[in-house]
This record gives structure tokens, sequence and C-alpha cells, in this order.
């Protein structure tokens, strides 16, 4: 498979423009670490066809943009 060039839209790795977002939570470094306290959170949008994923930092709660930054 080819990956998008900048002026189309979709999955970068395979094009398709579905997509599944969800959370995860990760410890910093220090007492966070020593303590297991998750002070990071991501979204995380997949791709439903190929699986491919990007992070994007949860710095803005209730914020729907992040498909559109993963789709184009």
């Amino acid at each position: 498979m080819v990956p998008n060039t900048s002026d189309e839209r979709g999955c970068p790795k395979c094009g398709h423009d579905g997509t599944d977002v969800g959370k995860i939570s990760t410890t910093g470094d220090g007492l966070s670490k020593f303590f297991d306290i998750q002070t990071n959170t991501f979204k995380v949008v997949s791709c439903t066809n190929c699986g491919y994923s990007e992070l994007y930092r949860d710095s803005t709660p209730g914020s729907n943009d992040i498909v559109d930054v993963f789709l184009g």
C-alpha cells in the first residue's frame, strides 16, 4: 500500500476512513513511577481497517477534533 499524500483524507497507512478512539493513561517518572500514579493521559485514534494508531496528548477535555487530525 502507498501512504496518503497531503491532499487525501483517511488513514495515513491504508486510506480507510473508519476510526476508533480510545484512551490510555501512563505514569511519568520519579515519584509517580514509584507509586504507579498515572499522570499522563492520551487519546488513541486507530484505523478500524488496518489497526494503525496514533497517540495524542489529552490536554483539552471534550475535544473531538482528534479524529480530524488523524484523517488529515
